[in-house]
């Protein structure tokens, strides 16, 4: 009871960033064009690939260059799916299941392996590059899953969401924006639950000392692996919503660029946090879509020196600079106080 009670307190503040993003999510299609509402429905899908970074890497210590592999994968395999089976119920399930399996098959010979941290970095990112380069060479009618063409370098028109069991109903984008926006909700409440169980305190106790947790009985093999699983889960429901803000999925989604735009959002918006990768991951997007539409600045100069800006000035990321501002802010005049009370009973003694 204790132990339930101390995780549900620790959450509070998921619990805060949790209903702001609901009111936001009831608000936005009454002020925002359609334009706007698919866009920001693109930038859910990104930023739920960025809290599955902010889980894996700010909590498990595992940093993976190729995270948008498990991204691409569920985006992939949710279209495969759904143009065989005729609808998106199944094909969102498969599209989890098979990222999930991919990474634990690929991180049960890196973690069993005892690959270090800069091996395991190479490896993850090797592996979406090698994805990019098949995935372009699949076209022509021989490539194909079931009914579905792979398409090459074209991609794959991804097939609209439909309602629970029932595919004659499509969803309208507003519909899918709704859908994008629980989904980021229930995913970023789950993350937060996740770090406050026994095994995500075992997670930061293996990141911060992996043999001390070794000494301690616990088997880090198993938790990272685990928690690898489970980020590219995460990746791949980012995935899926990415197919339907864009409307198709290509080679590209595996792309050098895209694997280093998520690590981008994770140290700007603060390692050790999930709400901070995700907000910084909307405020990249739309900065690179301004960026986009100009012709005086270049958008990978832009990002070159955002990024080492914030890692030589401000490299514990946004959130957590700005959460020790307010403790330093609050803590330091309440001490303050404490202490005039203390003086002032010894004077008056």
């Amino acid at each position: 009871m204790t132990g339930g009670a101390d995780t549900i307190r620790a959450m509070r503040p998921a619990f805060l960033w949790a209903a702001l993003a609901a009111i936001f999510a009831l608000a936005a299609p009454q002020m925002l064009a359609l334009f706007a509402i698919i866009n920001l429905t693109t930038a859910i899908a990104l930023a739920i690939l960025a809290l599955s970074l902010a889980l894996i890497w700010g909590y498990g210590g595992i940093l993976c260059f190729g995270q948008v592999a498990f991204f691409g994968l569920g985006a992939y395999a949710y279209t495969i799916a759904a143009v065989n089976f005729g609808g998106s119920t199944w094909a969102i399930l498969v599209a989890v299941l098979v990222a999930s399996a991919v990474a634990a098959a690929l991180g049960y010979f890196m973690f069993y392996g005892r690959l270090s941290d800069v091996y395991l970095g190479v490896i993850t990112l090797t592996f979406t590059l090698i994805l990019f380069s098949v995935m372009r060479r699949t076209s022509g009618p021989d490539w194909k899953i079931g009914k579905s063409l792979l398409g090459g370098f074209n991609g794959i028109s991804s097939p609209p969401l439909n309602l629970p069991w029932n595919p004659a109903v499509k969803l309208f984008p507003e519909h899918v924006f709704y859908v994008a926006m629980a989904a980021l909700i229930l995913c970023y409440l789950f993350a937060a639950w996740l770090v406050n169980t026994h095994f995500g305190r075992v997670c930061v106790a293996i990141r911060e000392n992996e043999t001390r947790a070794e000494l301690l009985g616990y088997d880090t093999r198993a938790y990272k692996l685990g928690i690898f699983t489970i980020g590219a889960g995460i990746a791949a429901i980012g995935g899926v919503l990415f197919s339907q803000g864009i409307g198709r999925i290509t080679p590209d989604v595996f792309g050098l660029y895209n694997a280093a735009l998520v690590i981008i959002w994770v140290i700007v918006g603060g390692r050790g946090t999930l709400a901070g990768p995700v907000i910084a991951t909307f405020a990249l997007f739309y900065l690179t879509s301004w960026l986009g539409g100009q012709q005086v600045l270049n958008n990978n100069l832009v990002l070159g020196i955002i990024l080492i800006v914030f890692v030589l000035a401000v490299p514990r990321g946004i959130a957590p600079t700005l959460l020790g501002w307010w403790r330093r802010g609050t803590v330091r005049p309440a001490a303050a106080r404490v202490r005039r009370r203390r003086n002032r009973a010894e004077a008056a003694e």
